[in-house]
């Protein structure tokens, strides 16, 4: 994924002196604060008297101009300064974090239902559903680096350089995602109607993600402000999570429950009814409007700030690099390799254990009428565990903190041998926190091996988005490959769309892919974590202003 390079302050003017006769301060105040170190002496101020400052205005400037005794130079301390300049309203992050939610309500819900719609509902062979869940994440992968290079040509408009790029894609997102749950009334080219929209959906939800994420940048100069927006930003696609799970299991739930198989007549029939196809298009529409919505809010609440994050980074950072090329420049950092690496294993396993959750407790358990407790179970526990696991990444340090996401693999075993209502609410309790320990530390140690890449190579800021877009490509090609293999394991084990009962071997093959599976590829993941390298630590200055500027950069896609 490609975003735009971090910019650099503009240059600040030289302050003009006062004269000794005028400004606010007299000649004897400034003579006793010129005792130790000479002191710049305070801009003219014109202004006429019914337009004084107040005296908490003030105060807070002499407290800047104190400050500045303690900064290495006049750019410096204006600087800190001018980020007042830069603050953004409460309105303004509120806004914008809800432009990032319809993406999050549309991926939580997909991420736990979709497998369970194209087999038993939209009834696509097994195999025809491997290829549709892999051909959607590697579309979404490759358009990482093709939106980062489209958005980055691109020219600035009224409506700014990345705004048209965010709202011209919802309404598109929308209707793909709507028509991704849509049943057809043609069954032989159902694997291809599902295959198409879910490749659309899921690049042009990178399409969307990439230039709303690199917002932050276009928004304040501020680096504060900047954290403090994506700090808002996560905290409502947290809440489109919850969201998205809650209000598609709710709207669904009556289509999988035990009831079918109770009466004689549903029980022996493959057909899916009516009733079931229109509970899950109106969740689809529930979930499109949130794009529409949204995208209002966002735009209405959200402006660029025109010379903020596009002439001057192209100036500071020189000619960027492509891809493929600084692809092959940061495979070679040892550091960055093993943590790639190592998260390609977890994440997949993160995301087998989601998929197949629904599907396990629908066929090889008697837990159907649990699957959306389950569920929110699992996400409320992951949303209230991140903040725990911030403090525990900085007081015990994030190998240590590592080994959390190993609490999940003996309650994963015990689900597959044991599938009983109360282990399976601890199960989902302790992979939520599993989940949101996987989830935090990987963005939590990238800055760490972009400072070590840096130090030893001395290269421009540029190099840190191809760190980054490269980590989510990789992420994204493990996970389609994990679950298009996961799928098609189950047309190989005999999977009957719809049956009440599947065969003993379809049972044997869930039970390893929620239990065995996921343990095996994090046992994996973590031994590689363990033996790599360990990235080396810049100053705290330059590590607070560089990781600042990273997480600023973050997408949660």
């Amino acid at each position: 994924m490609s975003f735009p390079q971090e910019p650099t302050p503009a240059p600040v003017a030289e302050p003009h002196t006062e004269e000794p006769d005028s400004g606010l301060l007299s000649d004897n105040s400034a003579k006793e604060n010129h005792s130790s170190t000479r002191r710049p002496l305070v801009p003219r101020c014109a202004c006429s008297p019914s337009s004084w400052l107040r005296q908490e205005d003030f105060l807070r400037f002499w407290e800047d101009l104190n400050s500045l005794n303690n900064q290495k130079s006049w750019a410096e301390g204006l600087s800190s300064m001018d980020s007042r300049a830069g603050r953004l309203s409460v309105c303004t992050k509120v806004c914008y974090g809800i432009g990032g939610v319809p993406n999050q309500v549309a991926s939580s819900a997909s991420a736990f239902y979709l497998q369970l719609f194209l087999l038993d509902v939209a009834q696509i062979p097994a195999a025809q559903v491997s290829l549709a869940l892999f051909g959607g994440k590697v579309s979404g992968a490759v358009a990482d680096p093709v939106a980062g290079f489209f958005i980055n040509k691109s020219r600035r408009t009224r409506a700014g350089r990345l705004m048209p790029w965010a709202l011209g894609c919802m309404p598109l997102i929308a209707l793909a995602y709507f028509f991704l749950w849509f049943l057809p009334p043609f069954t032989s080219l159902r694997g291809l109607w599902y295959a198409t929209f879910y490749c659309l959906y899921q690049a042009l939800s990178t399409f969307f993600q990439v230039p709303y994420t690199a917002l932050t940048m276009i928004l304040t100069p501020s680096p504060r402000e900047r954290d403090s927006a994506t700090a808002y930003r996560m905290t409502m696609e947290m809440a489109g999570t919850l969201m998205g799970a809650t209000v598609h299991g709710l709207i669904v739930s009556s289509a999988h429950g035990s009831r079918r198989c109770e009466d004689p007549v549903l029980a022996g029939s493959t057909a899916v009814s009516p009733d079931v196809a229109r509970l899950y298009c109106i969740a689809a529409a529930v979930v499109a409007l949130t794009y529409p919505v949204c995208g209002s809010l966002l735009c209405l609440g959200v402006k660029e700030r025109p010379g903020i994050g596009c002439n001057t980074s192209a100036t500071a950072s020189g000619p960027g690099l492509s891809f493929f090329t600084g692809l092959a420049i940061t495979s070679r950092h040892p550091p960055y390799l093993s943590l790639v690496v190592s998260f390609l294993f977890i994440s997949a396993a993160v995301q087998v254990e989601q998929s197949y959750l629904v599907l396990f407790c629908t066929h090889a358990s008697r837990l159907q009428e649990h699957v959306q407790s389950l569920v929110l179970t699992i996400l409320i526990s992951a949303v209230l565990s991140t903040p725990l696991w911030e403090r525990v990444l900085q007081r015990f340090g994030k190998r240590t903190s590592a080994f959390g996401i190993c609490i999940m693999v003996p309650f994963s075993i015990l689900l597959a041998a044991v599938p009983s209502a109360p282990v399976a609410y601890v199960v989902a309790f302790v992979s939520g926190v599993s989940i949101a320990v996987s989830l935090l530390l990987p963005w939590s140690m990238l800055p760490d091996v972009v400072d070590d890449f840096q130090l030893q190579h001395r290269r421009g800021p540029g190099v840190e988005t191809i760190f980054y877009s490269s980590y989510v490509f990789f992420t994204k090609l493990s996970g389609a490959g994990a679950l298009g293999i996961s799928t098609l394991s189950l047309e190989f084990a005999g999977y009957k769309a719809r049956a009440c009962q599947q065969a003993e071997e379809v049972v044997v093959t869930l039970k390893v892919l929620i239990g065995a599976v996921p343990t095996c590829m994090i046992l994996i993941g973590l031994c590689i974590l363990m033996i790599g390298p360990t990235p080396k630590t810049p100053s705290q200055d330059t590590f607070s202003q560089q990781s600042l500027r990273r997480r600023t950069s973050y997408s949660l896609a």
